[in-house]
């Protein structure tokens, strides 16, 4: 009998095996065309086919993505301390935060690409300004949600703000930041794709567009799949992380 861990590991290649499998059936039995929507079969002839291409513009968006998220990691990790520590600067920048990440950031990349030109810097500023908010947000909420009995113990026994937020709060925001990431990565993705799509010579984006200008919707459709791959592995890779680094923070599973 499969026990329930080994269940578990296997549930989501099941899953996925079994979506692929209704999905080949669906277009086979209702003969969609391959220009609405194409079966799996189809689309793996187009991974197969187009390898090198696909190989090429993934590594593009990988770089492009990494460097963004990099960038989102730092300048929200030191944002989100400031906002946590004073209460001045989270009245003063969070509705300014709040209303620069309401703005679609595909309206952003023209303004982008005048300031920078087609090509990497865009894709990295929008996938940087695109992860940004979320990493923000959850460190700030780290240090702002310290319990008020905890600060007052700590000062009684003669603890100043700086030691409260060095032993206290940034340890206590660390889950919140690193369960953060996991977010912030799969949205930075979506920030290097939306500037491939308008402004890029290359990358996924670019290149999907460009199949779907040929009307290569195979094509298109292995783009996606090399996206969910990757996003797939750079998820995986910040749980590991959260989970190596913050495991304390979990309860275990019983």
């Amino acid at each position: 009998m499969i026990d329930e861990r080994t269940w578990l590991k296997a549930a989501p290649w099941i899953w996925t095996i079994a979506l692929f499998l209704v999905w080949e059936g669906a277009v086979r039995a209702f003969g969609i065309a391959v220009f609405i929507l194409p079966a799996p079969s189809d689309i793996w002839v187009a991974i197969v086919k187009y390898w090198t291409v696909i190989w090429t513009n993934s590594l593009q968006t990988l770089f492009t993505t990494t460097v963004g998220f990099l960038l989102a990691v730092v300048g929200g990790l030191a944002l989100g301390l400031a906002i946590g520590w004073s209460r001045a600067i989270y009245a003063g920048l969070y509705p300014l935060m709040i209303g620069f990440n309401s703005v679609p950031k595909v309206a952003v990349v023209p303004i982008l690409v005048i300031w920078f030109g087609i090509g990497t810097v865009p894709a990295v500023l929008t996938a940087f300004l695109i992860a940004f908010f979320p990493i923000v947000v959850n460190v700030a909420t780290g240090l702002a949600t310290i319990e008020p009995e905890m600060e007052d113990v700590l000062r009684a026994l003669g603890a100043k703000k700086m030691d409260i937020m060095l032993k206290v709060g940034i340890p206590r925001s660390m889950p919140y930041f690193f369960g953060s990431l996991k977010v912030a990565i799969t949205l930075a993705f979506v920030g290097s794709v939306i500037s491939e799509t308008v402004a890029a010579n290359s990358g996924l984006g670019h290149m999907m567009l460009a199949a779907q200008s040929q009307f290569n919707v195979p094509l298109v459709w292995a783009g996606l799949v090399a996206l969910a791959v990757l996003g797939i592995v750079m998820y995986a890779i910040m749980a590991w992380l959260e989970m190596r680094l913050t495991g304390w923070a979990h309860r275990g599973n019983r």
